[in-house]
């Protein structure tokens, strides 16, 4: 972790698929900034999806490695997923490990066509439900919380998470740019950094949060296209934004890939948790169970 001032910021430069950390130690605020370029196309790629729905999946995408960085052990896991009660989008799921993204939407295509080119978070989901799940390595435990999807954007509702289930005043901003030969996503994140981690109370105990409101109104301020800049390094923006305080300490920038973990020995581990039987009734003619991986759409043959 270095700190950033006007000398040492890093100059802008062309960059995706990369995501920064920073600290305010005055503020007592943390933040994330990544750009997603070659590995969102690649995900995108894996399915003919409608450029609405590749919208919708590239800010999932944005928004679950904002929250995958802020893992601190090497192995866990962030999975962001959402759920219909007879929405167009009957499941969106992605999740981030150790640098690798993957993502998958399951929709109904012939209701999608009917809405238009842009249709509302609400008309896609109808009735849903977004879940967030930690899953911290070596501590044997998941946390997860679930909050409606409400609101005009994914972002919105994982501000609702934090705000409802963790109690942690956060401010997320996504843009997202779908062209038929290239797309590009961005996003930015700004967290509390609550005093109950040190014992204290939670900001939103307190009728005054003046730190808190400056970062936001700081933060606020960032504008689609800086999210979007292929030419405009994350240390640029955040030296942008944070330019006028005292310190801003900035971590390593961290690559991101496609990381869908499908394999022959991993479908066959899966597979041997069936009894026999059920495993006999997956077999074709010639005994092999076909496998399908949603997040990459391919197919593994498993001989049984």
């Amino acid at each position: 972790m270095r700190a950033m001032n006007e000398s040492g910021s890093k100059a802008a430069g062309p960059e995706a698929d990369r995501l920064v950390g920073f600290t305010l130690p005055d503020r007592d605020a943390r933040g994330r900034v990544v750009r997603l370029g070659p590995v969102l196309q690649k995900i995108l790629a894996a399915h003919a999806y409608a450029p609405a729905v590749k919208k919708l999946l590239a800010e999932a995408l944005v928004v679950t490695a904002l929250l995958g960085g802020l893992l601190k052990r090497a192995g866990s896991q962030l999975t962001l997923q959402a759920q219909t009660e007879g929405g167009i989008v009957e499941l969106l799921v992605c999740d981030y490990r150790d640098g690798e993204l993957r993502g998958y939407v399951k929709h109904d295509l012939e209701r999608l066509s009917r809405l238009g080119a842009k249709p509302s978070l609400g008309a896609l989901f109808g009735k849903g439900y977004l879940a967030i799940t930690f899953d911290v390595a070596g501590e044997n435990q998941r946390y997860q919380g679930v909050v409606p999807l409400e609101g005009e954007t994914l972002a919105q509702a994982v501000e609702s998470y934090f705000a409802q289930s963790e109690q942690v005043p956060t401010l997320i901003r996504t843009a997202v740019r779908i062209a038929p030969e290239s797309c590009l996503a961005g996003g930015l994140l700004v967290q509390h950094l609550a005093d109950a981690e040190e014992g204290g109370d939670r900001i939103h105990a307190r009728d005054e949060r003046p730190e808190w409101d400056h970062v936001a109104i700081l933060a606020q301020s960032v504008q689609q296209d800086e999210l979007l800049d292929p030419n405009l390094s994350a240390e640029a923006l955040i030296w942008r934004l944070f330019h006028e305080e005292r310190e801003v300490r900035v971590q390593p920038g961290a690559p991101l890939s496609r990381g869908c973990r499908c394999s022959v020995v991993h479908f066959e581990e899966v597979l041997s948790r069936f009894p026999k039987e059920d495993r006999r009734e997956m077999r074709d003619d010639k005994g092999v169970i076909r496998v399908d991986c949603a997040f990459c759409s391919r197919e593994f043959p498993i001989q049984d």
